[in-house]
């Protein structure tokens, strides 16, 4: 009911700030599952934070990674999260158990990885200095995408939003339209500057309703297309943008931009401080600019699929914007009314009587006639908001929410593991066991045996830099990542890892 209000009145963008999420830990990235109940948080010490987003309190942790996560990304059904770290490891999890499926090892930094829309199986890979990957999950194989300039391999890529296409742009501002299963290309047009000057494509990302998209490029202005369009003009288009969005005062760049889950609105956060613009995206205006602390640098920025809440992340911390929610009773009963101060009430003669006994009985007609008719109180109805515009019923094997198990203050020692003196038994000391290792031979939280190691896929591509480093590992002025220590359990790294890191630490995650 909350989403069918919030959809016919008033404004659809948050006004003010409505709280933060700690996860202990420096947040680097978030994203929201498709229903927005459940929030993903990537941590600088490798873990991944659920949050239930309704009660506001962490639903589940998954030690996912030694390194800093840099881009997550959920299944459509939601039992599924896929993760990169900046150690160049590409992970499948299983949200339920929070056991990895697979893993990847990529020769360069993961700058963006995005599930297909419909399609499980298949993952969009960004890799720094390299061509868009698409990776098959079931068969470990991997399709490298054809580029426009193999001289420049600055490229971005996302799926359209069902995943037919993907669109990919490169540092000379070329966007390519390719079919996904045949990576043939179908369209292709150059974002200029006005001029013949062309402008670096820092990112491309989609509406969940409608056919628009949008285009960050590194001349501070972010373009809205319409996909229909961009088909239409085929190879080597010219289409015009619907909207050009930017800070013409400020000349802001922007750091991150994303959709409203309605598609209406869209926000970008800024490169320079924690500031959140919006736009109304069928007129172009600017309708609220949201200030953060000063001082702060922003790294995220989510939207979420149904409300209009928003979720940025500045410091480490997950802060949460949203409407002010003003209590107006007589909006649900039109006979309220409020009252500024007490005022003494005159009862009627038969009000307090279990049967009026002066009442006369009138006809039964219309609308009170309809009372005495069945209603039916069992048919479930879907909600519109999460379904798609080609879909009639919602998907019922879909995962909105994580069971919590209780809090047990005095819990028996080790009461379904193996005997305190079975890892003697084994003549496996513990401890010249690898931080992965012991991870690896420790039992399931279940209780069950030991989990299974995910099998790890290295992708070779071709000239690709093995010595790159990931942007996240040299942000100027977020040192307080490094400084902060992270709430990891002992024993595993818990801090910032520094640039000059080497490839065989991470030897304990095979």
């Amino acid at each position: 009911l909350s989403v069918l209000l919030s959809e016919s009145f008033g404004q659809n963008y948050p006004e003010e700030a409505d709280g933060t999420l700690d996860c202990i830990s420096m947040a680097l990235t978030c994203t929201f599952n498709r229903w927005g109940t459940l929030l993903a948080v990537g941590c600088n010490d490798g873990r991944i934070v659920i949050w239930d987003f309704l009660t506001r309190g962490i639903a589940k942790i998954i030690s996912a990674h030694i390194h800093p996560v840099c881009s997550l990304c959920w299944s459509r059904d939601g039992h599924k999260l896929v993760s990169a770290s900046t150690d160049n490891i590409v992970s499948q999890w299983d949200v339920l158990t929070g056991d990895c499926d697979q893993r990847f090892r990529f020769p360069s930094p993961i700058l963006k990885l995005q599930y297909h829309p419909r399609d499980m199986d298949k993952v969009l890979v960004c890799p720094m200095k390299s061509a868009p990957v698409l990776l098959t999950l079931s068969d470990s194989k991997h399709v490298v995408l054809p580029v426009d300039d193999d001289s420049d391999l600055n490229v971005v890529a996302a799926f359209d939003r069902r995943g037919e296409y993907i669109y990919t742009g490169n540092a000379k501002g070329k966007i390519l339209v390719l079919n996904t299963n045949t990576q043939e290309l179908v369209a292709s047009f150059r974002v200029t500057t006005g001029t013949s000057n062309t402008t670096a494509i820092k990112s491309i990302e989609f509406a969940r309703k409608g056919s628009c998209f949008l285009i960050n490029t590194a001349d501070r202005i972010i373009r809205v297309y319409d996909g229909r369009e961009i088909l239409t003009c085929g190879r080597d288009g010219e289409p015009e943008p619907m909207q050009k969005l930017q800070d013409l005062v400020n000349r802001t760049p922007w750091k991150r931009c994303c959709f409203s889950g309605d598609g209406e609105y869209i926000v970008a956060g800024s490169a320079r401080q924690h500031a959140l613009y919006i736009w109304e995206k069928s007129i172009g205006n600017l309708v609220k600019i949201l200030h953060g602390t000063r001082g702060e640098l922003l790294l995220d920025v989510a939207w979420h699929p149904v409300r209009p809440i928003i979720a940025s992340i500045s410091s480490g911390v997950v802060s949460i914007w949203a409407q002010n929610q003003v209590e107006n009773w007589s909006a649900f009963a039109p006979d309220f009314k409020e009252l500024d101060e007490n005022v003494e009430y005159e009862e009627r003669e038969s009000e307090f009587d279990i049967e009026d006994e002066d009442k006369s009985e009138p006809e039964q007609t219309g609308a009170d006639a309809a009372e005495d008719e069945e209603v039916d109180v069992t048919t479930v109805d879907p909600i519109a908001a999460f379904c798609s515009s080609d879909e009639e019923l919602e998907d019922h094997k879909a995962l909105l929410y994580l069971p919590i198990a209780p809090e047990v203050e005095d819990p028996e020692e080790n009461p379904f593991g193996p005997p305190p003196d079975a890892s003697v038994q084994s003549g496996a000391p513990e401890d010249t066991l690898t931080g992965g290792d012991k991870k690896q031979r420790q039992p399931s939280s279940e209780g069950g045996p030991a989990k299974k190691k995910a099998r790890t896929t290295t992708i070779e591509l071709q000239g690709v830099p093995s010595d790159e480093v990931h942007p996240l590992l040299g942000v100027k002025g977020d040192g307080k990542s490094k400084k902060k220590t992270a709430g990891r359990p002992k024993g595993s790294k818990g801090s910032l890892v520094t640039p000059s890191y080497k490839q065989h630490d991470i030897g304990g995650m095979d």
